[in-house]
């Protein structure tokens, strides 16, 4: 095993439960998205000042999807966990991936929410 792999899989190893809970729930709306036919562009883009959990292509559309798990509805569930300050964030990592591409495609953002074990895929959320 080479330096960097053991490297990875230590990193790995020391993901906390919640980390790793959330990890899961983006693979399981990444499938669902599939599923719908949608098609992943990027995983987990990070940029100063924000993150993006999926970039996703959905016909002509480019799909800033953040993906958000609550185990129960106690301080408002996953979709009220989508705060003002969140989505400023989100929109200022959308912008900056943007500037990669020429010409700009139609873009919109979605939210995938667990609600407990229950899915809600909301579509065009946020207007930037």
């Amino acid at each position: 095993m080479t330096e960097s792999n053991w490297l990875a899989r230590r990193l790995a190893s020391i993901r906390t439960s919640k980390q790793r809970t959330g990890d899961a729930a983006e693979q399981q709306a990444l499938l669902h998205l599939q599923r719908q036919g949608l098609q992943l562009v990027q995983r987990s883009f990070l940029c100063k000042g924000g993150e993006i959990d999926l970039i996703m292509r959905d016909g002509k559309h480019l799909v800033f999807v953040e993906v958000r798990k609550r185990s129960s509805q106690q301080f408002g569930g996953a979709v009220a966990s989508v705060t003002a300050s969140k989505q400023k964030r989100l929109i200022h990592a959308a912008q900056v991936y943007l500037q990669s591409i020429k010409p700009l495609p139609a873009c919109r953002f979605d939210l995938v929410a667990f609600e407990g074990e229950q899915l809600i895929w909301l579509k065009n959320v946020i207007s930037g």
